[in-house]
């Protein structure tokens, strides 16, 4: 699959902000107003395939583009994720960090909220603590 923020002069032109790694740019389907993506320069799919240097890099730009979204957009606060993978959402084959930006009173998705995903809801109950350590030692011995 061609990767559209190699491929499209539009998603070029609409940089932000860059460094010699890592660009940011606003995505053309944003969950509020001001939604940046940030992207290493070079086309990789995933957070492993990153050097340390793009990941810092990448979290430079994402500094700097949350301070701007303060000033220019009133935000209070992000929602910060990346999808890895088809079945995780991801739709273009290069890592991207999503930035978004929110404000109180904002709409967000309609119908998803990624507030919703990350955060138990009343509707869960709590993992039983003998079930947490089962799953924290077979995740340290997968180390």
């Amino acid at each position: 699959m061609k990767c559209a923020f190699c491929t499209i002069p539009e998603i070029k032109e609409r940089e932000i902000i860059g460094n010699d790694l890592a660009w940011a740019f606003p995505t053309n389907i944003p969950i509020t107003p001001g939604h940046t993506l940030v992207s290493p320069r070079r086309c990789v799919p995933t957070l492993a395939d990153l050097t340390d240097n793009e990941r810092v890099g990448i979290l430079e730009l994402a500094d700097e583009v949350m301070a701007a979204l303060k000033k220019s957009h009133g935000a209070q606060g992000f929602n910060m994720c990346w999808n890895e993978g088809v079945l995780a959402g991801q739709h273009v084959p290069h890592f991207h960090l999503h930035i978004i930006p929110r404000s109180e009173g904002d709409e967000g998705l309609l119908g998803y909220d990624p507030r919703s995903m990350l955060y138990r809801t009343g509707d869960r109950e709590p993992t039983p603590e003998k079930e947490l350590r089962a799953i924290t030692d077979a995740i340290r011995k997968a180390l």
